[in-house]
């Protein structure tokens, strides 16, 4: 018959009953909860399971006895009775650790000393020998406590507590005990959420210790197989062939939970530093393949868009003000997750766990649930939202806006039904950066772009087109005042991120651009178009850094630029180059007289590693660059882009561009650098553009003009001419 014993499981405070279910889902007989600590009985075989699979033990004790002790004497009889012989080597190394105190004992390191002698006089007697006694490493460690003059004596078969998993090397500030992480998890419902492949997400992940518990949990990966060593594997009476089998199906079930596809897992934190933590200790628990982390900051906290994410968990263990910082500086940091969640997680659930409960007032979430518990000796919360409920309730990011004016509320009304087509239309096609609007209503004329930093930060640049003059400039102000409001609104944005390029009326005398610049001291931030980075600057000049209706054109010299050379004239910020660079285009030569450009250009490129000695940057007037390399690089290029402006006088320039005018004469020089079957894509943006008859006899030309347009911009398909020109 198998031989049940007694034992204890320790865990921190306020998780007995959740040590308890899983001590019973392993197939433990639970006997009763007792502070930080939960009595079970089960045979050798299912105490070597509870240490392997416990997510929440700290750990598993083999009571031996318990006795009444007053005094020292007591004491030393309660434990000199134990025959120590059976569990350990008198050879061995010791360990002995008491706490508790009562009347007579009233010291707990004289407790542990007294217990010492007991066993060491035990083990002589019966062997003649005595162990040494050291805490590092020990063979046995004996746990003795004394309460109500009760004595309880069990030996430790963890060793090192259970909470060290053993892929934590590196931590970050005020760091989460792993078994309190997981118990947090079990709380939230994460593992019901895990199997329905819900999303688990943590905004200020720190060094990833939800994400790795959860992963552990998903996958079906035992909290204890990363672990060198237990203590029962140097106890005297351990039976390796229980053991053993335990382990082999524990691997078993780890590699088949690391084959199946793992619900999406990810965190992010706005400290690059503790990132590099959480990615070594993800590591180390070979799980970097299932959960990934990125350095975004709780402002641009959003669902994931690489792949479809179900909703699921967002849960968090935010900074609480007496550790990490002053709590008036928190409050912001607590607002900004109430404010994303709301946004952006309608339909998820939410837990947050702090030790200051006071600053999640500042979320405007309304809790569910509240579970008292204890991180460390740190009185703590955990809170449990619904986010769909808050909706429901009428307790949105959307109530707290001030109410629109009815002008701003029509402009908000046709944003919201474009972005359910144009933006439905750029979610499904991976386009982060797209045009919103374009005085779809004449009385609001602009058109809003929005952008997506790599960073997930949404911006809006809105740019007003000319109004009538018959149209007061204090009305017009007025209604952009307008159109502002409903941008913001619509699109939740804080000013910050909303850049405004506004038409004024100038006299002859005034000089300067006509567009004033806004934002100032905004940086310059980066977005990503099909896998190329680009810098984008809202604020400091005309344009933004990145044609957005040449989207497709770029894609199409992608596409034909791949193996091939590329010349691209009047290249602007070389983005078009960046994407055949990418696309696999051996050599590029991109030209423009601007310096400003040039230097964009030239960052573009190293953020997209591309080699400077391949693709060459050459700051010149085109038109001058093109009649000198007449002479030396006739048929060199397979691909020529050509954008050149409408109209240029610039004093830079030897003369003066006027594309319509000029372009026959431009489209025959660059025909005389194509290679033999190159290809010339002509583009420009004058609306009354005719090609030259010339151009069409001597060539095989082709308008592309409609196929190059996507959906933001064919609300206005003059937007530009492209053509394609190939050598008959």
């Amino acid at each position: 018959m198998t031989v049940q014993y007694s034992f204890t499981a320790t865990c921190p405070k306020g998780l007995e009953n959740v040590l308890a279910d899983e001590l019973r889902a392993l197939g433990a007989a639970v006997e009763r909860e007792q502070p930080a600590a939960v009595r079970f009985h089960a045979d050798l075989s299912m105490a070597y399971r509870v240490c392997l699979w416990s997510r929440m033990a700290n750990r598993v004790l083999l009571n031996l006895g318990q006795s009444k002790v007053e005094d020292a004497e007591a004491l030393y009889r309660a434990v000199v009775d134990i025959p120590w012989e059976e569990h350990i080597s008198p050879t061995g190394i010791l360990w002995v650790q008491f706490s508790g105190t009562n009347r007579e004992i009233r010291n707990s390191q004289f407790g542990a000393q007294k217990a010492k002698d007991a066993i060491v006089d035990r083990l002589r007697k019966a062997t003649g020998a005595r162990p040494d006694v050291d805490k590092r490493d020990p063979d046995l460690s004996v746990m003795l406590r004394l309460h109500r003059d009760v004595l309880e004596i069990a030996i430790d078969l963890c060793g090192d507590s259970l909470h060290r998993r053993g892929y934590r090397t590196h931590i970050g500030a005020a760091p989460l005990k792993e078994n309190l992480a997981a118990a947090l998890l079990v709380r939230a419902g994460w593992p019901a959420i895990a199997e329905e492949g819900g999303a688990l997400l943590d905004p200020m992940c720190g060094s990833g210790t939800f994400l790795v518990e959860g992963a552990l949990m998903a996958a079906d990966i035992a909290p204890g197989l990363m672990r060198e060593s237990f203590g029962f594997e140097r106890w005297l009476n351990h039976q390796n062939d229980l053991w053993l089998p335990l382990r082999e199906e524990a691997l078993e079930r780890r590699s088949a939970g690391l084959q199946k596809s793992l619900p999406e897992i990810r965190g992010y934190d706005a400290d690059a530093k503790v990132l590099f933590a959480a990615e070594s200790n993800i590591a180390r628990a070979g799980l970097d393949k299932h959960v990934r982390v990125s350095c975004r900051p709780v402002a641009a906290f959003k669902v994931p868009s690489h792949r479809p994410v179900k909703p699921g968990l967002v849960i968090t263990n935010p900074p609480y003000g007496e550790r990490l910082g002053e709590q008036e500086a928190l409050r912001e940091t607590y607002a900004e997750l109430g404010c994303q969640l709301k946004q952006e997680f309608g339909g998820w659930k939410a837990a947050i766990f702090t030790g200051n409960p006071e600053l999640c007032h500042a979320t405007g979430l309304r809790s569910h649930k509240q579970y008292k518990l204890f991180n460390g000796s740190l009185p703590s919360q955990l809170l449990l939202f619904d986010i769909h409920q808050q909706r429901a309730d009428g307790d949105s990011s959307d109530s707290a806006k001030p109410r629109l004016s009815d002008e701003a509320q029509m402009v908000a009304n046709r944003l919201q039904k474009n972005l359910r087509t144009t933006g439905k239309w750029a979610s499904k096609n991976s386009v982060e950066n797209y045009r919103l609007y374009d005085a779809d209503l004449p009385e609001f004329s602009a058109a809003i772009d929005v952008y997506r930093s790599i960073e997930g930060q949404t911006y809006a640049h809105i740019q007003e087109y000319r109004a009538p003059a018959s149209i007061p400039e204090q009305k017009a102000r007025a209604r952009l005042s307008e159109l502002v409001r409903a941008t913001r609104h619509v699109l939740d944005l804080p000013a910050r991120n909303v850049s405004i390029k506004e038409r004024r009326r100038h006299s002859h005398k005034e000089s300067g651009s006509q567009y004033q610049k806004r934002g100032e001291g905004a940086q310059a931030f980066w977005v990503d178009e099909y896998g190329a980075q680009l810098e984008i600057n809202l604020w400091d000049y005309l344009d933004t850094g990145l044609f957005l209706d040449h989207r497709p054109v770029r894609q199409y010299l992608k596409q034909i630029a791949r193996g091939k050379k590329l010349l691209n004239l009047f290249c602007y910020t070389a983005t078009a180059t960046v994407q055949a660079g990418i696309g696999g285009c051996v050599e590029s030569t991109s030209v423009d007289l601007s310096k400003t450009y040039q230097a964009w250009a030239q960052r573009n490129f190293r953020q997209n590693g591309l080699d400077s000695y391949r693709h060459q940057l050459i700051e010149a007037d085109c038109l001058q660059w093109l009649e000198a390399a007449q002479q030396n690089r006739r048929g060199h290029y397979d691909v020529i882009f050509l954008d050149p402006p409408t109209f240029s006088n610039s004093a830079k320039m030897r003369g003066v561009l006027d594309i319509q005018r000029d372009h026959a004469q431009l489209i025959q020089q660059c025909m005389a650098l194509l290679a033999p079957g190159g290809t010339l894509l002509f583009s420009n943006n004058l609306r009354s553009f005719k090609m030259d008859r010339e151009v069409l006899e001597a060539f095989a030309v082709e308008n592309l003009s409609a196929k190059l347009l996507d959906k933001d911009f064919q609300r206005n398909p003059k937007i530009h001419n492209v053509w394609e020109i190939k050598a008959p």
